[in-house]
């Protein structure tokens, strides 16, 4: 590994590739949409490492993760952990959207909205 290498950790990588062989029903979804550069031309990665963190989602020209959240992020300690990644990723430079998975499908078109305005604002 390169000296201060922060994605695609070698240690992750089955772990990545699990991830991404048991997809939920709306990362499937959203996949269909952001897959082979549909939205705006910009390229997306499935399950994607940063440091010790997997992002469902990430474009790295726009350093933007995109998550999907299930019930089990409900939980108050899922919820400090998610804090606590979010603001160290945040410390990386990157710009990070979450979205519950039934917004996905109940409201396709805003969340597809939402994303593409992330990538107009830059910090």
């Amino acid at each position: 590994m390169r000296t201060g290498q922060k994605h695609s950790l070698p240690k992750l990588r089955d772990y990545r590739t699990n991830l991404r062989e048991t997809p939920t029903p709306a990362e499937v979804a959203l996949w269909t949409l952001l897959k082979n550069k549909q939205l705006h031309g910009r390229k997306f990665r499935r399950q994607h490492s940063i440091e010790n963190f997997i992002a469902d989602f990430y474009c790295a020209t726009e350093k933007l993760i995109i998550e999907l959240d299930g019930e089990v992020h409900n939980d108050p300690m899922q919820a400090e952990y998610d804090a606590a990644r979010d603001a160290r990723l945040k410390d990386l430079g990157c710009k990070i959207l979450r979205f519950e998975n039934k917004l996905i499908f109940q409201h396709t078109e805003s969340v597809l909205h939402m994303i593409a305005e992330a990538f107009e604002q830059r910090d």
